[in-house]
């Protein structure tokens, strides 16, 4: 099981990116995804899920500007942020719980003027 994280970069507050996480070893649309995202000095925060039947939820503090989706052709993730603020400067990961030990290297998101 691989997962490999893409998309991040810097960015001004407002502006928008879209993340990708490339899953290989299983079908995407088979499992439950999550995109969670480390800070220096926080916790591990999960933002988004999907589920194997495309239900979605959200932290509060990204509801309304990060959508999770996924296209399963592709076997690919995906999280489209929308509006960042400063505070959603992270590493982001996408995991599958169902494979806990299978972790990317993360993309980091930095939110700056």
């Amino acid at each position: 099981v691989q997962l490999v994280e893409s998309g991040g970069g810097l960015v001004q507050p407002g502006g928008s990116l879209r993340l990708a996480c490339a899953v290989s070893g299983f079908t995407l649309s088979d499992v439950f995804m999550t995109w969670y995202r480390q800070a220096p000095g926080r916790e591990s925060e999960r933002v988004a899920q999907i589920s194997t039947t495309s239900r979605t939820m959200y932290t509060d503090s990204v509801k309304g500007r990060f959508t999770i989706s996924r296209d399963n052709g592709r076997n690919t993730l995906y999280l489209q942020m929308n509006s960042l603020k400063t505070e959603d400067t992270a590493m982001y990961y996408c995991h599958a719980p169902r494979y806990p030990n299978a972790r990317g290297q993360g993309t980091q998101v930095i939110v700056s003027s």
